[in-house]
């Protein structure tokens, strides 16, 4: 594969985790924020599995989508070698229970606010403030006393103010929904922390399958303490669900494992950072959605904040 092709596929996911931001304003139109949140992550596991058994990638990570991972799952520059014949067995390993437990339960939290908040918010504005792990995964890289470079900083300054722009009334409050989304692109960012920590140690297919097994495992125990469930709901948002599920979590989070064989870490988070610019156009396409001039001047300043981050990598990179 060139790398002209891997950064299509890239493209290609980042537009499927777009589109998924009105997956989910769609679907809670039906269904409660947990039970939408339990069927998506069981059917991404259940397209990831075949996958997951027969290889065994391992790699780094790059930055991604809330919807990669829904997710922020990323594995860069992975290898395949043929599974050994008891794959099954694998997926219950005690490294990959434990890690896989972890990145879920990390998953599960941006999942769940992510998914609460974008009830009182615009899939635009939930794709764009989501977009802000991007920036907070250097910036919480402090914690591991990581060194973050000028551009980074200045990076998060212009998200910061972007997001005044876009969230922030006149009496400077947030709005519930864009207050709980920023809360989930915290955990997005931890996650892809994690992700990064645990992906050189396991096998990043197995593992993406183990925490969708997880955070759904989790969204279904709360969805059925809290949330009243019907056939007729279900069925009614099935095809968002579906998208969430078999688009959004499997096959996107394939396609980008494929292109980042290729397609050098930088460059590929940046690609996928486009993914905020698709949910805001699927919102204004499919939902009607619209923004002022002030919220899209919000959504320019964070794109750019989120790009500029990503510059010291892409130096590195060159």
């Amino acid at each position: 594969m060139k790398r002209w092709q891997a950064d299509l596929l890239l493209l290609l996911a980042a537009a499927v985790w777009g589109f998924a931001f009105v997956a989910q304003r769609v679907g809670m139109e039906h269904v409660g924020p947990f039970t939408f949140n339990a069927v998506r992550f069981a059917i991404g596991a259940a397209v990831l599995a075949p996958w997951a058994l027969r290889r065994r990638s391992r790699g780094g990570v790059a930055p991604t989508g809330a919807e990669g991972g829904a997710s922020g799952e990323a594995a860069a520059g992975s290898g395949a070698v043929a599974a050994p014949p008891r794959a099954a067995r694998l997926l219950v390993a005690p490294t990959l229970m434990a890690g896989g437990t972890l990145a879920g339960v990390l998953l599960f939290l941006g999942a769940s606010f992510q998914q609460v908040g974008i009830v009182s918010t615009t899939a635009g504005k939930a794709g764009f403030i989501t977009g802000l792990y991007v920036v907070l995964v250097p910036l919480l890289g402090l914690l591991w006393r990581q060194r973050v470079a000028g551009a980074t900083w200045l990076g998060a300054l212009l998200a910061a103010g972007g997001l005044y722009l876009l969230s922030v009334t006149g009496r400077l409050t947030f709005a519930p929904g864009d207050l709980l989304v920023l809360a989930s692109a915290v955990f997005w960012a931890l996650h892809v922390l994690a992700i990064g920590w645990l992906s050189g140690r396991l096998a990043v297919l197995r593992l993406a399958c183990w925490q969708y097994l997880v955070c759904g495992a989790l969204s279904a125990v709360v969805a059925l303490g809290g949330e009243s469930v019907t056939t007729a709901a279900l069925r009614a948002a099935l095809p968002a669900i579906l998208y969430a599920g078999v688009l959004s979590t499997g096959l996107a989070y394939t396609l980008q494992v494929v292109a980042q064989r290729v397609a050098r870490p930088a460059p590929a988070a940046i690609i996928l950072s486009l993914e905020a610019v698709f949910a805001a156009l699927g919102g204004g396409l499919l939902l009607g959605e619209t923004l002022s001039p002030r919220a899209l001047a919000g959504c320019a300043l964070m794109l750019a904040g989120m790009l500029l981050s990503q510059a010291p990598a892409l130096r590195r990179t060159r």
